[in-house]
């Protein structure tokens, strides 16, 4: 197995081009061996995973059955209701042997008891999708015989990267920091559980806030179009793990900028004045990176350029506490 390099200085280590290839050999295998622990044990919990992933769906759906769904479905069966004893009303008066035993006053309790029986029965469908029993049409399909497998080992492997998170960002961190100064190493060492925390953070904030948006306005505007949406499994578990990554990855950017400012890369002057171009490359950057619609876009690009100015801020406050740090050991 690979060596990792231990003393890390330097100033009194200089590693080759090879020594760099067989630190990263090193800090991969590492990384890849989490990620496979990991794997192995969301694999034991890939259901309720795959549940939870898909609670953003049910919730909209379920939403959207009992604000849209059911009271269309009372509608319709109320219409069939009145139209069913209106014709069997106008046939009685037009025959009245043909049923002598429906006399009016049966019929209007028949009427009433048909009309309460359809209200009582589309309140039952309303209070089980609130349960969370969604009605079949409304569940996930699978087009391919292996699909819901080949989706169960998908959601077991991501899921197994954002439990590993901490030590992946470790190892890659750990990686970084051999080719620096021991202070430049001070700030990625005080990154690494920051960058680990983000990561987590932007997926479950893309899981619990932006999906449910996100998956009502799609099926609202299929609605508007005309069209019936029915997603298969392996679409939606694509879309959602896809933008989970990606949110992940995006809430980087305040650790990326305080570095960078940490390192004098860049200073917060120029970050400032160059917002506007920031703007436009961060959109670009979120038109890249999800899918192609503007509503996913936009609820990236928001976070992204929040998560930018955070970056500054920490920076800002960084180099107030260094100063008041040079301030005091001159003072002594």
């Amino acid at each position: 197995m690979a060596k990792i390099r231990r003393n890390l200085d330097p100033a009194n280590c200089v590693m080759s081009l090879g020594d760099h290839l067989e630190e990263l050999r090193a800090r991969l295998i590492l990384a890849l061996l989490g990620l496979a622990l990991g794997a192995v044990v969301s694999l034991i919990f890939g259901r309720q995973i795959l549940h939870i992933i898909e609670r953003p769906y049910k919730a909209t759906v379920q939403e959207r059955f009992q604000k849209v769904e059911v009271p269309r479905l009372e509608t319709e069966s109320l219409e069939f209701v009145e139209v069913f004893f209106a014709t069997l009303t106008s046939r009685l008066a037009a025959d009245p042997n043909a049923a002598p035993a429906l006399n009016p006053s049966r019929i209007a309790l028949l009427h009433e008891v048909s009309s309460q029986a359809v209200k009582e029965w589309t309140e039952q469908k309303r209070l089980a999708a609130a349960d969370g029993s969604l009605p079949r049409e409304y569940r996930h399909i699978v087009t391919a015989p292996a699909e819901a497998f080949t989706m169960y080992m998908k959601v077991s492997l991501i899921a197994g990267l954002i439990l590993t998170a901490p030590w992946v960002f470790y190892q890659i961190w750990m990686f970084v920091a051999a080719g620096l100064y021991p202070k430049e190493r001070h700030y990625v060492y005080r990154a690494v559980p920051f960058s680990a925390g983000l990561f987590i953070v932007g997926a479950l904030f893309f899981l619990f806030i932006i999906a449910p948006i996100t998956l009502g306005f799609f099926l609202k505007f299929g609605d508007a179009v005309g069209v019936t949406s029915l997603w298969s499994l392996q679409r939606y578990v694509s879309f959602v793990t896809l933008l989970m990554l990606v949110f992940g990855i995006a809430f980087q950017t305040p650790i990326a900028v305080f570095i960078l400012v940490r390192l004098s890369l860049v200073s917060v002057q120029t970050l400032r004045s160059v917002r506007k171009y920031v703007v436009l490359g961060l959109a670009f950057l979120a038109a890249v990176a999800t899918p192609p619609d503007p509503l996913s876009m936009v609820l990236l690009l928001i976070p992204l350029y929040a998560l930018f100015e955070l970056g500054i801020l920490l920076s800002i406050f960084a180099e107030k506490k260094a100063k008041q740090q040079e301030t005091e050991a001159l003072q002594t």
